[in-house]
């Protein structure tokens, strides 16, 4: 069995998770969107004790990608918000990818971007909701949004080179995510 490992990096509501839903409908890859570790650390630990909840997320996240890496499974989807300017968020996936690659998997990394009144239209959605229940608060989300793209970079520049060794860039903002994905999948051969 051919073991594969995608990370789809992209802002808030750039549709990573649902991209990532189709990815897994024509791979047969399992999705582990962020929010999947990030909704249960939330149940269990308050906004105030945000360093109990990072310690959980990180260490759920750890242990999926241990199990994921190491046994004879098909492989992952893994969706991310990267913060381009900061250097650890590089050097995190970067490891990650060289957990995965050292295990025998093929690694890929799929960045989305689209316009930000889409996706403030996205945030809306019915399967983001559906999903992510942190995100119901629409005034919350929103603001979030807005405050997180202010303070980082969510994408890459045009050009900009990164260290990683299957790539590709797409803006969905009129793309529909099973055409995104199909790209994906082309791309990279899954």
């Amino acid at each position: 069995m051919s073991k594969t490992f995608v990370i789809i990096l992209g802002p808030h509501a750039v549709g990573k998770m649902t991209v990532g839903q189709e990815l897994e409908k024509i791979t047969g890859l399992r999705l582990f969107h962020n929010h999947m570790s990030i909704e249960l650390a939330r149940k269990l630990f308050s906004r105030e004790e945000r360093g109990l909840f990072n310690e959980l997320n990180r260490a759920i996240r750890d242990k999926v990608f241990e199990i994921y890496a190491r046994e004879d499974l098909s492989g992952l989807i893994f969706t991310y918000m990267m913060a381009f300017e900061e250097p650890s968020e590089t050097e995190y996936l970067v490891d990650l990818i060289d957990l995965f690659k050292s295990n025998g998997s093929k690694c890929c990394v799929a960045e989305l971007a689209a316009d930000f009144d889409v996706r403030l239209e996205r945030n809306k959605s019915e399967n983001r909701l559906l999903h992510k229940e942190s995100k119901r608060d629409l005034e919350y989300s929103e603001a979030e949004m807005r405050s997180t793209s202010a303070k980082h970079r969510l994408n890459s520049y045009d050009g900009e080179i990164l260290p990683f060794e299957n790539y590709i860039k797409i803006n969905n903002t009129d793309i529909p995510p099973e055409t995104v994905a199909k790209m994906i999948k082309e791309r990279f051969k899954l």
